[in-house]
């Protein structure tokens, strides 16, 4: 027995800390959030590296210790203090959250490998909201394929994204500070002083903080790993050790280096979407490197994000069906391929992916979509993000029952009062996230943006409650659907997204035409959209709530 597990293949701690790297932190979250702050986010970074990253980051290591055998990471913490219902619902809603954000990597893949082709952004308004839409779908589609047939292919993946995208973001850091010595100190931010850094603590600055909060959380999603560890209760926290201090370095020095290029009082509008090949661009030729370091940049950032996809694909998805209880979770979704990958929970995924793309549809141009899209993530996410707190807020109240090696804060109360003070704090900054960013206030489509903020956390959320149903109807008829009620709501979904994009499409025949409903005008596409989507629905219903029967062979 021993000479078989010697020859297991284990995960290192430093193979980890990588993969928990690229779902935490790169260049592109130092960007959004100088986009909201500017330079104060210098500030705002020590301070939420300090009080949120060390503390959240130690928290996930003694929650990874005391569950080491557990394989649903997030859902098996919740379920192991407070029992198999909520274990479930911390599966779903944490699942459900990370939907956005694998939307958002699969779009930047699409960014990434514009630029890595053509050295501009002039390819982004050649594609239409479309076009950006099946592209995104048919990236997760690549990517399903490819885990499929290569089992190693996220850990290849993490390795080469993780260490490349941090090594370019140390040169980075490097080549700015060295350019700002050679140049005498002249930064574009101008006027700069100490005030530049003091954040004003108005109203749109406490909106902003769940983006700081969603581009620092994410270390949880390597939990369900630790038991591919050779040492879990002991390498699992030093790997997230190591996460926080480089999180701390490239946060605070990164977003100065960007001071240098950008001015922080004239923020290009674009700079979330394309800050980071800008000022690559801007560094090489300060070099004389052209467009080297642009293009280098270009695929390194096309591994990162194709690294943060596979994670984000396999590893929220082994959350939601691993260690969860069988009462609420369907036998389908558990089915694993040869290489132990949930396929049909890939399927789900990639479903509610599409609705997410579908909501955003209508917005002005792609850089908006991109826009949403990470506002959307800076709500949903880090309103997940309170369970982990609220889990070890458990394990510190009973930590004669939850013991592990490893123990953040010796002393159970101040343990558990340092876990309540993450979660009002991250609480509080999902409520204030729903308002929409980047976009005029009380604007048309700061309205549309804030409806299909609340629709989107709606409907993500509120399917939860459909899959304890489908349980209900594998116990009662052995199986939830038959083979032809799955192909045909599936050709039904699938068939509706499509026809919608299609109709949202700018150049089609229904595009500028409108029906006027008092003083209020509605374009004849959004009409037929949602007279179609609630067809497909009604149908779809009709189909699923028949009584399955098995064909015998």
């Amino acid at each position: 027995m021993e000479e078989i597990n010697s020859n297991k293949k284990y995960i290192s701690w430093p193979v980890l800390t990588l993969m928990a790297f690229c779902t935490v932190i790169g260049l592109d979250d130092i960007m959004y959030n100088f986009q909201n702050q500017g330079m104060p986010v210098v500030t705002s970074w020590i301070i939420m590296c300090l009080f949120y990253v060390i503390p959240y980051s130690l928290m996930v290591g003694q929650l990874g210790s005391v569950f080491n055998n557990e394989g649903g990471g997030l859902s098996s913490w919740v379920r192991g203090t407070n029992g198999e219902f909520l274990g479930y619902f911390t599966a779903w809603t944490y699942w459900a959250a990370s939907i956005p954000y694998a939307v958002d990597s699969a779009n930047e893949i699409i960014v990434d490998i514009g630029w890595a082709l053509t050295g501009s952004e002039k390819f982004q308004s050649q594609i239409s909201n479309t076009k950006f839409a099946l592209m995104t779908f048919a990236m997760f589609i690549i990517f399903i394929i490819v885990e499929h047939y290569f089992s190693h292919s996220m850990e290849v993946l993490s390795t080469i994204g993780g260490g490349l995208m941090l090594i370019m973001t140390l040169m980075f850091v490097f080549l700015a500070f060295l350019g700002l010595a050679k140049s005498g100190g002249h930064m574009a931010t101008q006027p700069f002083t100490w005030r530049t850094l003091i954040p004003k603590f108005d109203m749109h600055y406490w909106t902003t903080i769940a983006m700081l909060i969603y581009a620092l959380n994410g270390c949880e999603l390597v939990a369900p790993y630790v038991t591919k560890m050779k040492k879990p209760k002991s390498d699992f926290p030093k790997a997230m050790i190591a996460l926080a201090l480089m999180t701390i370095f490239l946060t605070v020095f990164g977003s100065f280096a960007l001071g240098i290029y950008f001015n922080s009082y004239h923020i290009p509008n674009d700079l979330k979407m394309n800050g980071a090949y800008y000022v690559f661009d801007m560094v090489g030729h300060q070099y004389g490197l052209g467009k080297t370091l642009l293009y280098v940049w270009a695929w390194t950032s096309v591994f990162y994000n194709a690294a943060l996809l596979a994670v984000l694909l396999d590893a929220m998805t082994r959350m939601l069906i691993s260690d969860t209880g069988d009462k609420y979770m369907p036998q389908f979704l558990q089915k694993k391929d040869k290489n132990g990958l949930p396929i049909n929970g890939y399927i789900l995924t990639v479903s509610l992916s599409a609705f997410i793309m579908l909501l955003g549809i209508f917005l002005p141009d792609m850089n908006d979509i991109f826009n949403w899209l990470l506002n959307l993530n800076g709500i949903i996410s880090p309103g997940v993000t309170c369970w982990i707190f609220f889990s070890f807020m458990q394990i510190r109240k009973n930590s004669q029952k939850f013991t592990s090696d490893y123990v953040f804060i010796k002393n159970d109360k101040l343990g558990y009062l340092a876990g309540l003070f993450l979660l009002i704090v991250t609480a509080a900054a999902t409520i204030l996230g729903i308002a929409p960013q980047d976009i005029k206030k009380f604007s048309g489509y700061w309205w549309y943006e804030l409806i299909i903020n609340i629709v989107a956390i709606i409907v993500l959320i509120g399917l939860g409650a459909i899959l304890p149903s489908i349980r209900r109807r594998e116990e009662e008829y052995g199986i939830a659907f038959n083979k032809k009620q799955w192909t045909t709501i599936f050709v039904l979904i699938i068939g509706s997204i499509i026809f919608d994009l299609y109709l949202g499409e700018k150049n089609t025949l229904f595009h500028n035409a409108a029906i006027n409903f008092g003083q209020i005008k509605i374009g004849v596409n959004i009409v037929m959209i949602i007279i179609e989507t609630i067809l497909a629905i009604l149908v779809c219903w009709l189909v699923g709530r028949r009584k399955p029967t098995q064909v015998n062979n």
